[in-house]
């Protein structure tokens, strides 16, 4: 990694972290610069399993993606996709069903001149800006640009994205709002870390964060049971919300080891 990639951009500031480039860093990529290396090792050292947290959280996404590709789902919007990686959205479904249309959403300049330039491989994907707490202006510009079709069913993911959000902003509303705006048969999932099994690390990592996104004193950590209510209005799939390692594993022995890991993710049908 080196401080002068070619993917660089223009007006970009590379001197501040992005939560976006520090995924990036923790699933061992190459699109990151010191500032997010620096931050990202700060939350490694107070909770070193987050690059564990990272590769299963896109192991999720993947089982997840090829499950609602078996229910027939054929359309998925993907907000808060963060930069372009292994296993994106689009590889998986279409992997799957090659017609199926992804929609990838994000409100990051630099996520969004990656994913533009990597990930727009044809008609069948695209890329938005926009974000979750503005669901109205994210349909209508999907139906806008007919990217996907509000007659049938769609998947909306929003992967480590919520846990951002802090209370004050009621995340639940604007999921409330795309609930009910999607045609019956569609589908959520959520991927959101739960601080049930490490309250030691809530108050150190949130600290971190929110000098980064600028909002200090605002509380965005949540228990299981206070990522369950995302989901209302939706029918859970089995095994509900769970540790992210135990949603449907390819190997049940992996789901047995010692937890570690402390995102937990579900997926819910409207019924």
């Amino acid at each position: 990694m080196t401080d002068t990639p070619w993917h660089a951009l223009a007006g970009v500031d590379t001197s501040t972290p992005n939560i976006a480039r520090m995924n990036d860093y923790f699933l061992g990529g190459k699109d990151n610069f010191a500032a997010d290396r620096e931050a990202a090792d700060q939350v490694l050292a107070i909770a070193p399993e987050i690059k564990e947290m990272t590769e299963e959280n896109r192991d999720f996404l993947g089982r997840m993606v090829r499950y609602l590709g078996s229910q027939g789902i054929r359309q998925f919007v993907d907000i808060g996709s963060g930069l372009p990686t292994q296993r994106n959205t689009h590889e998986v479904a279409r992997a799957q069903a090659p017609d199926a249309r992804v929609v990838y959403v994000d409100s990051d300049p630099v996520v969004l001149s990656h994913a533009r330039a990597l990930l727009v491989d044809s008609a069948q994907t695209s890329v938005l800006e926009g974000d979750i707490m503005h669901p109205a202006e994210l349909l209508d510009a999907c139906r806008e640009r007919d990217l996907i079709d509000l007659d049938e069913p769609v998947a909306v993911l929003i992967f480590t994205a919520l846990h951002f959000i802090p209370h004050s902003d009621d995340p639940f509303k604007s999921v409330a709002w795309l609930r009910d705006a999607l045609p019956d048969g569609s589908y959520l999932a959520i991927s959101h870390v739960v601080f049930d099994t490490r309250p030691d690390a809530v108050d150190p990592i949130e600290d971190i964060y929110r000098d980064i996104l600028g909002r200090p004193g605002e509380n965005a950590a949540r228990t299981r049971d206070e990522v369950l209510p995302f989901f209302d209005g939706f029918e859970l799939v089995d095994p509900g919300l769970v540790y992210i390692r135990e949603w449907r594993p390819d190997n049940p022995l992996k789901a047995q080891l010692p937890r570690k890991v402390w995102m937990a993710g579900g997926v819910g049908r409207k019924p």
